[in-house]
């Protein structure tokens, strides 16, 4: 069920969100999806999408969706368009950042060993920072047991990784959704109280939780139900649809807050 939007909802001035089955559903982009992307933009509402979804569909999402940027790969890097023109940006040297990806890929293989039905994902190439396992992309659902020992393996190696609803993603380095997230905003002239109370995030799984437990203000569409009893911290509101259906969802009751905001 829907759950109301209080009256803190109308100075949301940016919407952080996930991608994968929150703005898609079922491996496909709904048109609600675009069409919210873009109102919310219209709305003068900045939209950023943090997502562990590989530097090549970043960069489309970068180039063609209605989002002002993206950081990819749980925050590796940010793509933005800055006066019209799509720009990079990372916190460490690319090189030292694929050299810790070469490492980490190879060790991931000696664990996958240990799991014939597990392989990396079909965009693993398109990838600039992280190494992915599909646990739902492309295969039959993994089962939980066996997402959290591969996840605790990853860990055992002194690497990140977190589990979305289709993957595992593993890395090294100190970035992540959070810190990434908090760093973009904070690049962008948002004091912590304006982040706090001024941004919002949108998700459905378990590797946004860190998100959920950061910002006051953050939204699960109904897909997220899968994983309510795993999570340690939940989002504020639930939506009744799930994925991009739950995010126009979203959309919709938060452009009707602020509307009653400016009527106040």
């Amino acid at each position: 069920m829907t759950q109301a939007l209080n009256q803190h909802w109308k100075n949301i001035k940016w919407v952080l969100t996930d991608v994968d089955d929150t703005l898609t559903w079922q491996g496909k982009l709904p048109p609600q999806t675009l069409m919210a992307l873009e109102r919310l933009q219209q709305a003068d509402i900045k939209v950023v999408a943090v997502t562990g979804a590989c530097a090549g569909w970043c960069d489309h999402i970068a180039q063609l969706w209605p989002v002002d940027a993206v950081l990819g790969e749980n925050g590796a890097f940010v793509l933005e368009k800055i006066n019209g023109a799509l720009t990079l940006s990372t916190e460490i040297e690319l090189t030292q950042v694929r050299a810790n990806q070469a490492k980490l890929k190879q060790q991931v293989l000696e664990i996958l060993k240990s799991y014939p039905q597990l392989s990396l994902t079909l965009d693993q190439q398109y990838r600039l920072c992280e190494v992915a396992i599909d646990i739902g992309q492309n295969c039959p659902k993994v089962a939980p047991e066996i997402v959290a020992q591969v996840v605790a393996k990853i860990h055992q190696l002194g690497a990140n990784a977190t589990a979305s609803s289709i993957h595992i993603n593993a890395w090294y380095g100190e970035h992540s959704k959070k810190l990434s997230s908090w760093r973009f905003l904070d690049q962008h002239g948002l004091t912590e109280q304006q982040i706090l109370t001024q941004a919002c995030y949108v998700g459905d799984s378990l590797n946004d939780q860190q998100m959920f437990e950061t910002l006051p203000l953050s939204v699960g569409v109904a897909n997220i139900s899968h994983y309510w009893s795993q999570l340690d911290f939940h989002p504020s509101v639930v939506m009744s649809q799930p994925g991009g259906y739950g995010f126009a969802e979203f959309v919709d009751l938060l452009l009707a807050q602020r509307d009653v905001g400016a009527s106040v």
